[in-house]
């Protein structure tokens, strides 16, 4: 698992490799989970991940200051 890994737009929040799988990871606080999603597309946070052979997913998730928990999240095949 890598958090907070650098990108030349910027970083992601958390990147996890597994043997078959790797997970793009954008984390927000008051802000829909899509927006997530969009800021891994217009930052390409995913193009380090490109030639990989393993599936790769985005997810964007959104957590309520309000009630301090996920108030949504998505989840989006790429590879």
């Amino acid at each position: 698992m890598d958090v907070e890994r650098k990108t030349s737009f910027g970083r992601i929040d958390i990147v996890l490799h597994t043997k078959d799988y790797i997970y793009v990871m954008e984390l927000k606080v008051d802000t829909p989970a899509e927006k997530a999603l969009e800021q891994i597309d217009s930052k390409e946070y995913l193009l380090p991940f490109a030639e990989d052979e393993r599936k790769l997913y985005k997810i964007g998730v959104s957590f309520s200051s309000k009630k301090r928990t996920i108030s949504e999240w998505k989840c989006v095949e790429v590879s």
